[in-house]
Order: structure tokens, then C-alpha cells, then sequence
């Protein structure tokens, strides 16, 4: 009987600890971000693939985006686009080597020439508790 208690009171609790949810936040140029990244005038991005991924084709024509994400994430995308919210467009996945040595430094540079320290951004390149940054 007391062992029965146990066992319910677990399974009481379980709905409990899987609504509790932990926010991380993840900015660009940090150990771990993955997500969107604005390419706008930075230097030309070294991509994963030369075609746009699409998993949900739709007749409205939408602009690509690109994005950094993790080994595996582009190879597998039909399973991992709704993390990013781009199953419904063209995404170009860049490489990591480009975005650690190219992107990251421009970013950081033309952040600081904003007038914002380091450690301190405007919130819209924050994560999503994965290190997932959707747009």
C-alpha cells in the first residue's frame, strides 16, 4: 500500500516538472547560439549546402534566411525545421568556420561601434532556451 502512495505521488508530480520550464538566454558571438543570423552587408557567408532547404513548399515566395545550426540539424532538416520556425522557407545553413572567424568578429565589431559594451545588446538576438534563435 505505501509503495502505491509512492508511485502515485510520483506520477502526480510528473505534469508538475514538465511545465516547469528554464530560460536560457544565448546571444549571438556566445558558446552554443544557434539560430537566425542577418547577413545584410556582411562579407559573403560559406555555406553548408548551395541550395536553400525548403520543407514546406507554399506558394508565396519568401526571402531565404540563414542559420547557424547544430551537426546534424541541416542533414536532418524535415526534422528539425519547426525548431527554428523556417520549414515554410529557403534556408541557407553557413559554416561554422565562417561564422566563428567572419561573422562573429564583424558583429562584435559594428555592435561596440553602436555604442553597446560587451555583454550588453539591444534583446533582439537573444536565444530560446536552446540556444535557438527564432525570428
Amino acid at each position: 500500500m505505501k509503495k502505491n502512495l509512492l508511485i502515485a505521488a510520483a506520477l502526480l508530480s510528473l505534469p508538475t516538472l514538465a511545465s516547469a520550464q528554464i530560460g536560457v538566454s544565448i546571444s549571438i558571438g556566445e558558446p552554443g547560439f544557434y539560430g537566425r543570423i542577418d547577413i545584410g552587408d556582411y562579407p559573403r557567408p560559406r555555406l553548408i549546402y548551395t541550395k536553400p532547404m525548403i520543407v514546406e513548399h507554399v506558394t508565396v515566395s519568401r526571402s531565404p534566411i540563414y542559420l547557424r545550426v547544430p551537426p546534424g540539424h541541416a542533414k536532418h532538416w524535415d526534422k528539425h525545421c519547426r525548431e527554428y520556425d523556417a520549414c515554410a522557407r529557403p534556408v541557407y545553413f553557413v559554416e561554422d568556420d565562417w561564422y566563428e572567424q567572419v561573422y562573429v568578429p564583424e558583429y562584435q565589431t559594428r555592435k561596440q561601434g553602436r555604442g553597446e559594451s560587451k555583454g550588453q545588446g539591444n534583446g533582439k538576438d537573444k536565444g530560446h532556451g536552446k540556444g535557438h534563435d527564432k525570428h
